[in-house]
């Protein structure tokens, strides 16, 4: 059984620049086809507008306020909003808020940085 505590899971920073906590992936666990973290943005901080050719994502704001741009589409965040990300589609979250803004991710694929295309500098 592969049970991962937030606390207890190292941070990482993605491709993106988010700081991310992998609680379960095929790098720590059963699960092969799909993958679960929590990323946290400081205030005022973006990730890099990026897209993934293979990964589908979910975003799931657990904590905090931001704008996400997918697409050319703005749109603001909030807690308890649930975001579909589909493969190819470029994507920007910035914190507008005024604490950590918390959301868990869900990959299927698994996250991969080779599977992360950065399209700004």
């Amino acid at each position: 059984m592969d049970i991962k505590n937030l606390n207890e899971v190292p941070a990482f920073t993605t491709k993106d620049g988010s700081e991310i906590r992998e609680l379960l992936a095929h790098r720590n666990s059963a699960i092969r086809n799909q993958s679960l973290a929590e990323a946290r943005l400081p205030v005022g901080a973006s990730t890099q507008e990026h897209y993934h050719p293979r990964a589908e994502e979910i975003y799931y704001i657990t904590y905090g306020t931001g704008r996400l741009r997918i697409d050319g589409e703005l749109r603001d965040v909030k807690a308890g909003d649930a975001i579909a990300i589909p493969p190819g589609k470029k994507h920007k979250l910035w914190n507008t808020g005024a604490e950590v803004l918390r959301l868990l991710c869900c990959c299927a694929p698994a996250y991969e940085h080779e599977d992360t295309v950065i399209t700004e500098t």
